[in-house]
Order: structure tokens, then sequence, then C-alpha cells
């Protein structure tokens, strides 16, 4: 089984807002980075979507070392998803889960291969993780440029009415 070793990112200009998510991956000497953005997201979407781009980029099962400064995907995936399938995409309050459409898809995704989740300090100096940062704003910053304000606000208000982000409306 080859191993790889991938950085991931997501990041939001407010939340929800434009977003951006990215990836580092390497293997031996070769290395893949990745990103996209989308005009209207929170930043926990960008973070999970980051991960499945990432993972879902892989041809064939790899041994992956996955490093994230999400603490809401690591312990999402080790520790919170088990009770959230069992309890059929509930939280242990009896609420659906948020994000649960990514949930699942990064679940399929991660099961694929043997992933150790690893987490370190974003903004803290590590190569892998400031790069996956530039990345994922230059999406961001993309998104900014190919979508008028009017259009944005637009994405905005439709994303805030089709989700859990209800409380966002005030924004309005």
């Amino acid at each position: 089984m080859k191993r790889v070793v991938v950085h991931s990112d997501g990041g939001c200009r407010g939340n929800p807002g434009p977003g951006g998510w990215a990836y580092v991956l390497t293997y031996g000497t070769s290395r893949r980075e990745n990103s996209g953005g989308i005009p209207a997201t929170t930043n926990n979407r960008m973070e999970l979507q980051a991960a499945i781009e990432a993972l879902g980029s892989l041809k064939e099962p790899c041994e992956v070392e996955f490093f994230t400064d999400s603490n809401y995907v690591r312990h999402g995936i080790c520790e919170w998803m088990r009770g959230w399938k069992r309890n059929g995409w509930r939280t242990t309050a009896k609420k659906p889960v948020k994000n649960a459409d990514l949930w699942r898809t990064l679940d399929a995704a991660a099961l694929k291969h043997r992933v150790t989740w690893q987490w370190l300090k974003g903004h803290a100096g590590h190569a892998g993780n400031e790069r996956c940062d530039e990345l994922a704003n230059a999406a961001m910053d993309g998104v900014q440029r190919d979508f008028s304000p009017e259009q944005l606000k637009e994405a905005l208000r439709k994303f805030v009415a089709e989700t859990e982000c209800a409380p966002a409306l005030e924004l309005f």
C-alpha cells in the first residue's frame, strides 16, 4: 500500500460567506495541490470539502497520514461519527447532525484507505498547512473576483435559507 501525506484546510470569509478549500498531497518526491471555492458556505463545510477532495483524488487504496487544523474534522471522524451512524445521523441531543451530507461523503472516502488523522495548530508555521491556507485564500479571492457583490449576496441568502444557518438571516 502506498503511503501518502495529506494536508488540508478550508476557510470562509464571513461564516457563512464565500469559502475555499485546499489540499496538498505528497507521495515520496511527488506533490499534488488542488483547491476550489464556493460563493456561499461555512468554514466547517470547507474543512470537510478539503478532506473529501483530498481523499477522493487518490486513485487506489493508500495508507494516509492526514493533517488538518480543524478539530471539527478530526473529532468528527475519529470520535463522533460512530455514534452519529448508530443514532441514524442524529446527535446525542437527538438533533440532525449538521453537514451530514458531507460527513457521509467523507466517511465513504475514508473507508477506501487506512487513514491516520492528525491535528496540527493552524497558522503556526507548518509548511503543508500554510500552503493549504494560501491556496484556500486564493480560491476565495477567485470566488470574490468571479461573482458580483449582488450574486454573492443572493448565493448567501439562498444558502442560509436551505441550511441550518437560519440565525444568519439576521445578517440581511
